[in-house]
């Protein structure tokens, strides 16, 4: 699938592999194979179930569910279901060990999965939960570029300017200091992480938190070449698997089964991917005029990455050239612009000012 939707993708978007995981909810079950109490950090208190970590594929169009991991725990005194034993040779066995593993180690090994089976997507987006200096230095080992958000903790250090601090520290020195913030991020800063003794540099992006001036979200990538408005907009496209999520809980029985068997679960699971991939693909074909072929084909172009406020920009003067070229009245051009303006959100007004 991936490769038939490459064809009509543009060659300068960037490929990337989401993570990201989701409560399963087994509430009244008691006899589940491997059944735990896990925390949902949504909520913040334990259910009954598992945790479904999920690695998907996104063009930033399309976004394609690729492999996952029902999670249970390692703790036994969260241990609710029977762990049974079965043939260590089987992929049954192999899948009931990575269960109880270390949810970042399992993350890993679904990537190098994905790499496998020849996934060419050089990012790897995921949110505070994955995003450690151990994540991003196994991503580099890998040849992959991690974007993530970091977590504002005191635990994580790193360097800026021959100085430890932590990411709160660093912005409390930048806003002493002369560095002017910008339309769609505040700073952009340049650090260093060490990872069992060596030095790992990575750009950080303080971006104001949608809704609330006065609080911020970090974002981090090892990919120093990415400009920070590129960093925003690729860290943007982690929302596709959690429209994934909301997706199959609501349509696709994602959690609605009565399986008890962990082995059933899984081929559960697969079967909701493999339905989530038919309609994505369906939904592309219907709006992709490209997948017609031939002249369609030829005559539509793939578009690059581009923000919403340079896109209308760009029709903007495309109108005023037109308007120029057919002599209208400046006054008619300036009175249409100023109805179609009128009639979009106020927050792309705001992106067509500062642009």
């Amino acid at each position: 699938m991936i490769e038939y939707i490459q064809n009509f993708t543009d060659a300068r978007r960037r490929q990337a592999l989401i993570i990201d995981d989701s409560l399963f909810k087994r509430e009244f079950s008691k006899k589940t194979e491997l059944l735990a109490r896990v925390f949902d950090h949504d909520q913040k208190r334990y259910f009954r179930g598992f945790r479904t970590l999920t690695l998907g594929w996104s063009d930033g169009n399309t976004f394609l569910p690729l492999q996952f991991a029902l999670m249970s725990t390692r703790n036994i005194k969260n241990q609710l279901g029977r762990f049974k034993s079965v043939d260590c040779r089987s992929l049954s066995a192999r899948r009931r060990a990575q269960a109880t593993r270390k949810m970042s180690d399992v993350a890993l090994e679904l990537v190098d999965e994905a790499i496998a089976s020849g996934i060419k997507a050089k990012y790897v987006l995921f949110d505070s939960w994955y995003s450690s200096p151990r994540m991003f230095s196994e991503l580099l080992k890998r040849h992959r570029d991690g974007i993530g958000m970091l977590k504002k903790t005191k635990k994580v250090y790193f360097r800026y300017r021959g100085r430890e601090m932590d990411v709160k520290r660093l912005y409390s020195i930048l806003r002493r200091s002369k560095w002017s913030t910008k339309t769609t991020y505040l700073y952009s800063p340049i650090v260093t992480f060490e990872v069992d003794g060596q030095t790992m540099p990575m750009k950080l992006v303080y971006v104001t938190k949608r809704g609330q001036s006065d609080q911020y979200l970090v974002l981090a990538t090892t990919k120093l070449s990415l400009k920070p408005d590129e960093i925003i907009q690729m860290y943007g496209r982690r929302w596709q698997i959690e429209c994934f999520f909301k997706v199959a809980k609501q349509y696709l029985q994602f959690d609605q089964t009565q399986i008890q068997s962990y082995d059933g679960l899984c081929g559960h699971l697969a079967m909701v991917l493999m339905g989530y991939d038919i309609l994505a693909l369906a939904a592309r074909e219907n709006k992709d005029e490209r997948t017609l072929g031939d002249l369609f084909y030829d005559y539509g172009r793939p578009m690059p990455d581009i923000d919403v406020a340079k896109a209308l920009n760009w029709l903007l003067e495309t109108i005023t050239g037109l308007g120029k070229k057919f002599a209208m009245e400046a006054a008619v051009l300036d009175a249409i612009f100023d109805e179609f303006i009128k009639a979009l959100p106020s927050s792309l007004v705001k992106l067509l000012d500062k642009a």
